[in-house]
């Protein structure tokens, strides 16, 4: 008996039939997604493989700000995680936990190994929201401060206030732990 070639086989059917979505990345492509990963999105697997990641989010600049965020993250620990919005093929918003393991820290993105989980049952997307809201929210929902946001995006904190303001309009929140409640899927 092969050990080697049963190793292989065993590993391939752990990638390949894992509930979460997987794919293996170069330089922000998809070099390799399994089955869960694809159907997530609502694309075919073949569809997927040597494509941009970019097409899996729901602007060119969400992709470029997560991007810019978790590279120096990634450099530092090798490691990066998130909740973040993600669109589907047909254009649909989701909520999806996010994380990845660059093979080589000094250069994370040349190579690295994400999961994908839809977190949507959990979190539903109930409102229609500008990118700059949606980036807004993925930083409320950490407990990220005005300031601290402002910080992140390179924006005023009272730029981000007006977005808070309007994100809460719009979720119909009237405290800040209410649209923190709604945004994570908690509202009574």
């Amino acid at each position: 008996m092969d050990t080697s070639s049963d190793m292989q086989h065993t590993l391939e059917l752990a990638f390949n039939l894992a509930p979460a979505g997987m794919c293996v990345s170069r330089n922000r492509t998809i070099e390799i997604c399994n089955e869960a990963f694809a159907q997530m999105f609502g694309h075919a697997q073949t569809d997927l493989m040597g494509h941009s990641m970019a097409q899996l989010y729901p602007s060119f600049e969400e992709f470029t700000h997560i991007g810019n965020l978790g590279l120096p993250v990634m450099k530092a620990t090798g490691t990066y995680s998130d909740e973040r919005i993600m669109a589907r093929s047909d254009g649909s918003l989701f909520w999806c936990h996010v994380a990845g393991r660059a093979l080589d820290r000094a250069d994370p993105f040349a190579h690295a190994v994400w999961m994908f989980e839809d977190i949507s049952q959990r979190r539903p997307v109930s409102a229609d929201l500008t990118v700059r809201e949606r980036e807004i929210a993925q930083h409320i929902v950490t407990g990220a401060t005005s300031k601290q946001i402002a910080r992140l995006l390179d924006i005023s904190h009272r730029t981000v206030e007006a977005h808070r303001g309007r994100l809460m309009r719009k979720l119909g929140a009237t405290t800040t732990g209410e649209l923190v409640a709604t945004l994570l899927g908690n509202a009574a």
